[in-house]
């Protein structure tokens, strides 16, 4: 049930008050330098529903790198391409690991434990880039689509930083490749890989491209079906599961709802049947999350009766 929400843009103005120091608890990403350089005081928050109202706080218009966030459109995105197939290559388990572990992949002869962390993204990267004449380009042209604004760009700073600092990336890709469940050259998939991890989009942009995922598959504003609802649910459920890495137990357990982090510093999460919550401050916990954005969407998940539990 959810609570009265009449003054959302009000209860979001006070919420980010009472965050406003916090930001010094966590540390900013800086194993991609591009991403040391934003301002740890940034924060922003937003609320879109699938009826159509858009209420947001602080820095919610401000473009930041989405990072991890991109994972879920490219699983869409693949699902949608070569459908049950995925499932042959990538497992939809927990990890119960770091979502860079190499030791986990090497167990499991090069099948990701799930499409969410570095490995599974990857290899959903590889079969982008091997279904798709232009891969980045069909990646970008969704992203835009989805968010109704031909505005979103990818940072060209953040991509030449990825491809600096990407030696770990390379290393999950080569093992992948080495048990033969990467078809494409690691060199093209990596590129898509940070491509799709270096589009800016703020708040509010990340918010309505992800009304779908609250609308069983369908984009509220035109009413076209982006996926089908059995995959709505699906990716749904591996957020619910798996979206906040080695935080995800502790976030369904005490907030409820299916969410994703990128060490960018953004946190959204998935309403079903209502809309999406995102988030954006760049320090991070010791999990990868945002402690300021993690700590809003548990405060407005608990303020209006949001988890999909109750």
């Amino acid at each position: 049930m959810i609570k009265d929400i009449s003054n959302l843009q009000t209860k979001l103005q006070t919420l980010l008050t009472t965050q406003k120091s916090l930001y010094t608890q966590g540390r900013v990403a800086d194993y991609i330098p591009a991403l040391a350089e934003v301002s740890a005081e940034k924060m922003g928050v937003c609320v879109t529903t699938i009826d159509g109202k858009t209420a947001g706080a602080g820095d919610y218009q401000v473009p930041f790198s989405i990072q991890s966030i991109s994972k879920v459109f490219g699983l869409v995105m693949a699902m949608n391409r070569i459908g049950d197939d995925l499932w042959q290559r990538v497992n939809m388990e927990p990890s119960g690991q770091p979502f860079n572990s190499i030791i986990q992949l090497e167990w499991e002869k090069g099948i990701p434990r799930n499409p969410v962390i570095n490995a599974g993204a990857l290899l959903v990267a590889d079969v982008l880039t091997s279904h798709f004449s232009a891969s980045k380009l069909a990646f970008l042209s969704f992203m835009r689509t989805l968010a109704h604004d031909e505005a979103i760009y990818i940072d060209n700073y953040v991509y030449q930083s990825e491809l600096a600092h990407g030696n770990r990336n390379a290393a999950l890709a080569y093992l992948m490749k080495s048990f033969d469940n990467i078809e494409s050259e690691i060199p093209d998939v990596l590129s898509h890989y940070f491509t799709q991890c270096s589009i800016a989009m703020s708040c509010e942009q990340l918010a309505n491209s992800l009304l779908f995922l609250a609308n069983k598959g369908i984009d509220p504003v035109t009413n076209q079906a982006i996926c089908t609802p059995r995959d709505a649910h699906r990716v749904n459920a591996i957020l619910s599961t798996s979206g906040m890495y080695d935080q995800s137990g502790q976030f369904a357990f005490s907030i409820g709802l299916p969410a994703k982090s990128g060490v960018g510093g953004g946190v959204i999460a998935i309403v079903p049947n209502y809309g999406v919550i995102c988030t954006w401050s760049p320090p991070l916990n010791s999990f990868g999350n945002s402690v300021i954005g993690t700590n809003l969407v548990a405060s407005l998940a608990e303020e209006l009766g949001l988890s999909i539990y109750h």
